[in-house]
């Protein structure tokens, strides 16, 4: 048992030792100094997609498991905070009862021999008695800021001869600066742990409180997901859409959220946002009216970024917008085939069904942008005779943000984003640009984006503008593609209006090529490695590759684009015959232009993973405004914690700790006194040299000649 109690005291004193030490809490400073890195340059709170979309899914995935996507309120992050307070604390109370014992100490019994083995030390004979002398002194350095203390030792006390002691001291406040400082470093990291998520995880860990995860109304949470209205301290957000209030703050847990009731309300009277010409946000403010819970009072105010508003210890800060449930109209466009005339009434952040036009399938409206400003600066327009047909392709499939091209800032006007998602919970995303923008090549193009996964970039369909200001010749074209007769038909009209001869051998075997070049496009070929069919620009190049010599690659590349082009404009005659429309003159720049930018656009929609697709006819925009509230009862201990830091490091770098004896013994006739004069200093400087040498000219006298000064050890 005497063992078992000897080595639990053992064990404390090696723990509290090691606490208590300064090593200890420089290497968490520096633990903490790297986290708080990794949490300045990785942005925090943000979702999973948005990490892998940047970093890729396996950094994603580690950022999530080492929790620097939440540095500030991961547990080791916590806890390392905590033992940096404790040890910082312990190392305060193991050193600062001594700082300040030796604050008040003059050491005025230090022995002569300690003083001549300073490296500041002089020593000399003056006249008159070494009690009135004693008394001078002290009153000179009394006046020149010193504190001063007289000791009168008598004779063979502490086996040193009689005589008087004169001790002073100047800058004690040195070591309160390393109080100051070490104090400063707990109280900023004890403002840190008030201003965590301590009470929220207390909350959780004895409370019973867990996280809303659940994709339904945050009116529909329990009780379980709701905080204390009494909850010391919190940081959460805010979403108020225009016209609308709320009274609950959303605090980000994991993958769910807490609610956090607030002492009031807010209500949204009016959002502005302001742009710069890249598109940026320059400013945005809120028309905010408060409704105080307790006292049913209203007021007015504006929040403005960087001008928060401070109501019963919350401050509500301006921290970004969003869509507040704005309305769209939406009208189906079928691409294969037409659709009945369908026009959906929806709104941003709901979902309705359309399985009237794609069966089992339904349609989230994700978002709603006024304002697009897009880079749209470009080169030379695309030859579609390039044999090069990858390159053009990979060009007019590839993300409408492409940084080869030149800065050509350009707003294109509203767009909407919305996903299909079939039975099977599987989502593709679709951003469809409302007004057609012109890309320099000639003709505007609407711009249809889609991506599988939220981690790939958007990739744009460019569909060409026809003469009536719309896209009814595409459809028209990419319905027709797919109709064998009218295919047929329009081979046999582009072969009787480029043979002029009537060699029947030649008409055939044209009209083979064309037949065999529109089974090609349409994916009527050879299926590709993975079962599915090659069509578009891509199967052309890859039956050129196959079957083509590489020296005349480039003329039949030339050879079969044309006749392909020659092919569309024949079917895009037929069918605006069919609807009763004039026909289209086949010269021209802009009909070349425009049969180009078709035929590039009807390979790129082989890929398109819809049959309809959306378009944005209409829209009432509604703004929302996020606020962040934040509770921070510890945000004046840090500022305390950050006022004694200064004033900590200013003594420890500005503030010298002096300490000046000066022993004075009567001499062996006793008309003279014996002086040695000393001084001690925390930093040895040239400064500390002169002052010295001050010292010495106005207590010893220095033009004595008496005077014996030790100059071997003088550090100026």
């Amino acid at each position: 048992m005497p063992a078992l109690s000897i080595l639990s005291a053992s064990w404390w004193r090696s723990a509290h030792a090691l606490l208590a030490s300064m090593r200890f809490a420089i290497v968490l400073l520096t633990v903490l100094s790297i986290a708080s890195v990794a949490g300045t340059v990785l942005r925090q709170q943000q979702p999973l997609a948005s990490y892998v979309e940047t970093f890729g899914p396996f950094w994603a995935q580690l950022f999530i498991t080492l929790q620097l996507h939440a540095v500030y309120s991961a547990w080791w992050f916590v806890l390392i905070l905590a033992f940096l307070v404790l040890s910082t604390s312990l190392c305060i109370a193991r050193n600062a009862p001594k700082y300040l014992a030796d604050m008040r100490r003059y050491h005025e019994k230090v022995r002569v021999g300690s003083l001549r083995a300073m490296p500041l030390h002089a020593q000399g004979t003056l006249d008159g008695a070494p009690q009135a002398l004693a008394h001078d002194a002290a009153a000179t350095l009394a006046a020149a800021g010193w504190r001063v203390r007289l000791h009168a030792r008598q004779a063979g006390a502490m086996q040193q001869p009689g005589g008087w002691m004169v001790a002073a001291k100047r800058g004690a406040a040195h070591k309160l600066g390393y109080i100051a400082t070490h104090g400063a470093i707990v109280l900023i990291c004890a403002g840190a742990l008030i201003d965590g998520e301590l009470f929220i995880r207390a909350q959780a860990w004895w409370g019973g409180k867990t996280p809303f995860t659940s994709m339904q109304s945050l009116g529909q949470a329990g009780a379980e997901h709701w905080l204390s209205p009494a909850t010391p301290a919190y940081r959460g957000l805010v979403r108020v859409a225009e016209g609308a209030e709320s009274a609950t703050a959303i605090v980000t847990q994991g993958d769910g959220v807490l609610l956090q009731p607030l002492p009031f309300r807010i209500g949204l009277q009016r959002f502005e946002v302001d742009y710069y010409s890249s598109g940026m946000p320059r400013a945005f403010t809120s028309e905010v009216v408060i409704e105080d819970l307790a006292g049913k009072q209203r007021s007015s105010h504006r929040i403005a970024v960087n001008q928060p508003l401070r109501i019963h210890g919350v401050d509500i800060y301006q921290s970004g917008f969003d869509d507040g449930g704005s309305r769209v109209r939406l009208r189906a466009v079928g691409l294969r085939q037409r659709v009945p005339q369908t026009v959906l009434e929806a709104e941003v952040g709901k979902t309705l069904p359309v399985g009237a036009l794609l069966p089992g399938t339904t349609l989230e409206v994700a978002q709603l942008r006024v304002l697009n400003v897009e880079n749209l600066g470009g080169g030379d327009a695309v030859d579609v005779r390039r044999v090069d047909l990858r390159s053009t392709l990979a060009t007019h499939l590839g993300a409408g943000n492409k940084t080869t091209r030149p800065q050509v800032l350009r707003n294109v006007g509203p767009s909407i984003t919305y996903r299909l998602r079939d039975a099977a919970g599987q989502a593709v995303e679709f951003h469809n640009y409302m007004l057609a923008a012109d890309l320099d090549d000639g003709v505007p193009v609407y711009l249809l984006g889609v991506r599988q996964q939220p981690s790939e970039p958007m990739r744009y369909v460019r569909i060409p503008q026809d003469s009536a200001a719309s896209m009814d010749d595409f459809l028209r074209l990419q319905r027709a593609l797919y109709d064998a007769p009218s295919r047929a038909q329009a081979v046999a009209a582009y072969v009787s209006r480029a043979l002029v001869t009537d060699r029947t051998d030649l008409r055939a075997q044209l009209e083979a090529s064309a037949r065999r070049a529109m089974a090609l496009f349409v994916g009527e070929g050879a299926p590709a490695p993975q079962g599915r069919p090659t069509a578009g620009l891509q199967a052309l190049a890859q039956f050129i590759q196959n079957n083509v010599s590489p020296e005349e690659m480039e003329s039949a590349s030339a050879v079969l684009l044309r006749m392909l082009q020659g092919v569309l404009f024949e079917l895009l005659q037929q069918q605006r015959q069919a609807d009763g429309l004039a026909a289209l003159a086949p010269e021209g720049p802009a009909m070349q232009s425009f049969m180009r930018l078709a035929l590039l656009a009807l390979s790129d929609m082989q890929a398109y993973p819809a049959d309809v697709f959306f378009a944005l006819e209409d829209f009432t925009q509604v703004q929302a405004s996020v606020f962040q509230v934040t509770k921070a009862p510890g945000r004046p201990v840090v500022y305390l914690g950050c006022v004694l830091l200064i004033a900590g490091v200013f003594m420890m770098l500005f503030v010298r700790e002096r300490r000046l004896w000066l022993w004075l013994q009567p001499d062996v006739d006793g008309t003279a006194a014996q002086a040695l004069l000393a001084m001690a200093t925390n930093r040895r400087t040239l400064d500390a040299g002169q002052e010295f040498k001050q010292l010495q000219q106005t207590l010893l006298r220095a033009q004595s000649p008496s005077l014996k000064y030790d100059e071997s050890h003088d550090d100026a």
